[in-house]
């Protein structure tokens, strides 16, 4: 192990306690996405206490900020995510993410200068289903980034993201309302026009390749059960391997929903709730340097499905991928029976073995960005892919 790694296991250590009441503190103050005030400020404030230098209101997005220390030739970003979800908190432990991104960037920052290193942390609100990272791509957020990585939790360790891709779909449906037992004529039923969509979509799913997901949920289903409905509203995503395939499914699940508004006579609106996520794009060499590094420090790969499974799960950074190189790992918090976006996963992202994801995260994040600072081919690579 090089002096420069010694060096940074050693910084993630010394700070440790302050890592993980830092992700404690995130866990009991859950924001959903755009609302994340108190814990973007609060992680701000933690790395200017520190020495970074930070920007809030970053991209005019009131929530997001970018923390900046040194001044090198490789600019390495690490993505904090800290919003949660809606009725389940932290269910996917953006508090363990936003503390690992943290706990790297301080690491590297005593060795941003012998590494010729600008470390940076991007504050990136909103990746439960806003799009932020989205967001501040499109007003030059990642601008000027060589490489960038954040490490998410999950059931257990897996070396590379592979997501879906996902468009984000809202729902509804006009009919008219009408008395249900009196006058139910002269009804058109918004209702009936989500069973029919939804019945089409199940009956596709067998024609669909096993690659595709489509689900989604009512959140407005009419007002009384003595009124025919006149409007309903939901929420649906497609996912599937590829921005492409994504693309063709849409089209299908499309013809569901005109034939709920054709069946029933309602009208239908559709449209996106946020910008589709991209598939993410992996580079070989970065799996390879962050595997090595984690097991280095105990972690363990040798592990079966469907528990390896959260590395599908859909992400905004993998529209980052696109454009900037980048990496994306899986950390376990030993959650037994519990996966993310359960209630049980919430309680188990403050555990003994989650505050150990945290500084372990932490260390391989900045133990990989060594590597590729060290690595005279691998720095070029970076510049060249991210600067094209």
């Amino acid at each position: 192990m090089t002096d420069h790694k010694t060096a940074t296991i050693a910084n993630v250590d010394e700070m440790g306690s302050d890592l993980i009441a830092l992700s404690h503190w995130i866990h009991a103050h859950p924001e959903t996405a755009w609302n994340e005030v108190e814990s973007s400020q609060h992680i701000a404030e933690f790395l200017a206490a520190r020495g970074f230098a930070v920007e809030t209101n970053f991209c005019d997005l009131p929530t997001a900020f970018k923390a900046t220390y040194g001044s090198g030739d490789l600019t390495i970003a690490f993505c904090a995510e800290y919003d949660a979800l809606p009725g389940l908190g932290h269910a996917c432990g953006h508090n363990i993410i936003a503390s690992a991104s943290v706990g790297a960037a301080l690491a590297l920052a005593p060795l941003a200068e012998e590494l010729n290193a600008t470390i940076v942390v991007l504050g990136t609100p909103a990746e439960e289903g806003g799009g932020g990272k989205i967001t501040m791509l499109e007003r030059g957020g990642f601008d000027g980034i060589d490489v960038a990585a954040l490490i998410h939790p999950g059931p257990v360790d897996v070396d590379h993201g592979n997501p879906f891709a996902v468009k984000h779909l809202e729902v509804s449906y006009t009919g008219k309302a009408s008395h249900a037992a009196a006058y139910p004529e002269q009804g058109v039923n918004a209702s009936d026009a989500f069973t029919i969509a939804q019945v089409a979509i199940g009956l596709l799913r067998q024609q669909l390749a096993p690659s595709i997901r489509v689900h989604g949920i009512i959140t407005r289903g009419g007002e009384a059960p003595n009124a025919i409905p006149e409007r309903t509203e939901g929420k649906w995503y497609v996912r599937a391997n590829t921005t492409a395939e994504m693309n063709d499914a849409y089209d299908r699940i499309l013809k569901c929903f005109e034939a709920g508004a054709l069946a029933t006579g309602c009208t239908l609106d559709i449209h996106e709730g946020n910008a589709p996520y991209s598939e993410f794009t992996n580079h070989e060499a970065f799996t390879a340097f962050y595997r090595a590094n984690a097991e280095s420090l105990g972690r363990n790969f040798d592990v079966p499905e469907p528990l390896t499974r959260m590395n599908r799960a859909s992400t905004d950074m993998g529209n980052v991928s696109q454009v900037v190189a980048s990496f994306h790992p899986y950390i376990g918090i030993n959650s037994g029976d519990a996966v993310n976006h359960q209630h049980q996963f919430a309680a188990a992202s403050i555990t003994l073995d989650a505050d150990q994801a945290v500084l372990d995260g932490a260390k391989g994040l900045a133990l990989t960005m060594v590597d590729i600072a060290q690595d005279a081919t691998m720095r070029a690579y970076v510049q060249e892919f991210s600067r094209a």
